[in-house]
């Protein structure tokens, strides 16, 4: 089968953001998994691990999302800041009911964005806190002047400001961040965001408000209509889960092949959800001044067996590579509308791009379908017409002279083709690459780390008629033309 690319139909912005990282203080997440603290045996730099943080800077982690998720509105940010001897200890009630020793607060945040090169995403608490809590918190991050919180902030060590480009206001106020109807959220997120300070006017930190779970389309249609023109942007939730039952989601790795066409199936909803939520922001904002970010997405498994369930640590396979590929070929055609994205969760929970044990680490195959699609990262998307195979998805972007191709292979037994016509300006191929395996539940343990890892594709043809792919089964391509 054949696709067309449009290549002189100028598509949208696909922005950097969509490849958006999660971390929350949940299970090995944070403790073990990105900080060790400055005396560990395991080698960090102020307490951020050197191995992770390689790992994560090399794919280009562009923003990450804290404190939660779920811990933000139980998180109150005076905990974790000053002496970490004296940090105040809680019990994180959310995930596991360990204690929380707040040894990882705004400071450490913001070393490990400066050490990743990624830009600041905070969730404020709105479940349990204050709007005062909230605006001291700001101006304790972002105030450049003489104020309470500024002077607070530099006898804790840090003289200049920080810079926060995005805010959530709400974590899932409709379940467990306060348990709130629509109609109420937005009457508590216009009272927020009035008293969330601008301290910079060059550059106002951009405003998120919590979106719907799933397919609540009515939470959107009441958010747009009555906050609306007081957001820059409204959140989605969306998670993977192959039997549709929460209490009995399935193995990431000894599953049948009847859960690896469900996975794929469901996965593919994200792109009706995303659909239905933007055309009921249309009617409110037909001016696109809103953008929809999918701040939580990936697969939800069953845990490991005989660890904590609390901790929501999972393998992660070959076929979590193909809900990744899949999704971000979704929101790269949603570009017009999907600003951001952040999978959940970075390191040790749930879909993770990495997997730590002691001072062990590997990349898992969602890692590497990440590394592959740098390339899309703010080009401009690639429209196409013609016939796609059944199980075949791909995405396609422009950029400093270069044609970018992704394609993802979801059968889990039958190899495919797709060509590509309408590229005669690109002659020459770049780079080309290949994530694929064997087994349906092939993954990367610490005793075999390099199971599933991206190697080179050898099973593309350019010539005048157009580039013709061949694609196992369960793999993803990424192709550079120049």
């Amino acid at each position: 089968m054949s696709i067309e690319l449009l290549l002189q139909k100028k598509g949208p912005k696909i922005s950097k953001y969509i490849y958006g990282q999660f971390s929350e203080h949940l299970g090995h997440g944070i403790y073990g998994g990105l900080y060790v603290g400055e005396d560990s045996d395991i080698p960090n730099v102020n307490g951020m691990r050197r191995d992770v943080v390689a790992a994560l800077k090399a794919i280009h982690v562009p923003v990450l999302r804290w404190p939660g998720g779920l811990f933000a509105d139980t998180y109150h940010w005076q905990d974790g800041i000053g002496s970490k001897a004296t940090r105040k200890k809680i019990v994180n009630t959310n995930w596991g009911d360990v204690t929380e020793d707040n040894s990882f607060g705004t400071h450490e945040y913001f070393e490990l964005l400066r050490q990743l090169g990624a830009d600041a995403y905070i969730n404020a608490n709105i479940g349990s806190g204050t709007v005062q809590e909230m605006a001291e918190w700001v101006e304790y991050m972002t105030m450049a002047g003489e104020s309470p919180m500024s002077k607070l902030r530099q006898e804790n060590g840090r003289q200049e400001p920080w810079p926060l480009k995005f805010f959530g206001i709400g974590n899932e106020s409709w379940g467990g961040g306060g348990n709130m109807r629509p109609t109420y959220y937005a009457d508590v997120y216009r009272q927020y965001q009035t008293f969330l300070p601008q301290y910079d006017k060059d550059q106002p930190i951009y405003k998120v408000a919590c979106g719907p779970n799933e397919d609540d389309y009515n939470w959107t249609d009441n958010v747009m209509k009555i906050a609306g023109k007081y957001l820059d942007a409204l959140s989605l939730h969306y998670y993977t889960i192959p039997t549709n039952d929460w209490q009995h989601k399935g193995s990431a790795t000894d599953f049948p092949e009847a859960q690896w066409d469900a996975t794929m199936s469901q996965t593919q909803q994200m792109d009706e959800l995303i659909t239905r939520h933007t055309t009921i922001m249309d009617k409110y904002d037909p001016d696109h001044k809103v953008d929809l970010i999918v701040d939580e997405w990936g697969t939800w498994y069953d845990v490991t067996e005989n660890t904590n369930p609390g901790f929501l640590q999972q393998q992660n396979t070959i076929r979590d590579a193909m809900v990744a590929a899949i999704n971000l070929n979704i929101f790269q055609k949603h570009a017009d509308r999907v600003h951001m994205t952040n999978i959940a969760q970075m390191v040790n929970v749930l879909q993770a791009m990495i997997l730590t044990d002691g001072a062990k680490m590997l990349k898992t195959p969602t890692y590497y379908v990440f590394d592959m699609y740098q390339k899309h990262m703010d080009a401009e998307l690639i429209s196409g017409i013609g016939a796609v195979p059944e199980n075949v998805s791909y995405t396609a972007s422009q950029k400093d002279g270069e044609l970018t191709i992704s394609v993802v292979n979801y059968d889990a037994y039958e190899a495919n083709q797709l060509d590509f016509t309408g590229i005669q300006a690109y002659q020459t191929i770049q780079t080309a690459t290949i994530l694929t395996a064997q087994a349906m539940d092939a993954h990367n343990t610490f005793e075999e780390p390099d199971v599933v890892q991206e190697v080179a594709y050898t099973g593309a043809t350019l010539s005048q008629a157009g580039l013709q792919l061949k694609l196992p089964a369960k793999s993803v391509v990424t192709i550079t033309l120049k």
